[in-house]
């Protein structure tokens, strides 16, 4: 007779940080195949921002609204060489440099390609952090109360985005 080996649960890294019960709960709507619909139910449609001239556009608004002091952004784009693996969603550059003796200082924004097709929540919540970096280069208290200011459902749309890259990486995409 051959040992029946268990089956193994994949590992749900993008939530390692979370409660086992969390967790588990999401453990079991992957095991009932549910996540999909779960997500589909809170976030029923994709954004519509897929080139990076609507990103631009999209970014300015959110900047202009409730960071107008804040420095320029020079470059704002979709990113294919960003790995979300990483712990990487989205990319806030800067540098500085001297021109005709005054510092310059230049912004970018780069944000995954996988969010080119996501919910416009997880794309605001993802353009909302690279935003707050503008002001707070650490993610200190500040950051985060930079953040929910400008998103007051900042962490549940974290949770909802984690949980939302887990179907990607296990199953696939919710949209097609």
């Amino acid at each position: 007779m051959t040992p029946v080996s268990p089956v193994k649960s994949p590992e749900l890294k993008y939530l390692s940080a979370y409660s086992p019960e969390l967790k588990g709960q999401i453990q079991t709507m992957i095991e009932q195949d549910r996540l999909k619909k779960f997500l589909l139910s809170k976030y029923p449609e994709p954004h519509n921002m897929a080139s990076d001239k609507a990103l631009r556009d999209y970014v300015m608004g959110l900047k202009n609204r409730y960071m107008k002091k804040s420095g320029p952004l020079s470059n704002i784009q979709y990113d294919q060489k960003i790995h979300v693996v990483n712990n990487a969603l989205g990319l806030h550059r800067y540098a500085t440099r001297v021109q005709g003796g005054k510092l310059k200082t230049k912004n970018s924004i780069c944000i995954s390609a996988v969010f080119k097709t996501a919910p416009e929540a997880f794309l605001s919540m993802i353009v909302v952090h690279e935003l707050a970096h503008l002001k707070e280069k650490d993610h200190n208290k500040n950051f985060y109360q930079l953040c929910l200011h400008m998103l007051p459902d900042y962490h549940q749309l974290e949770f909802d985005m984690r949980v939302y890259l887990t179907q990607l990486e296990l199953v696939g995409g919710i949209y097609n």
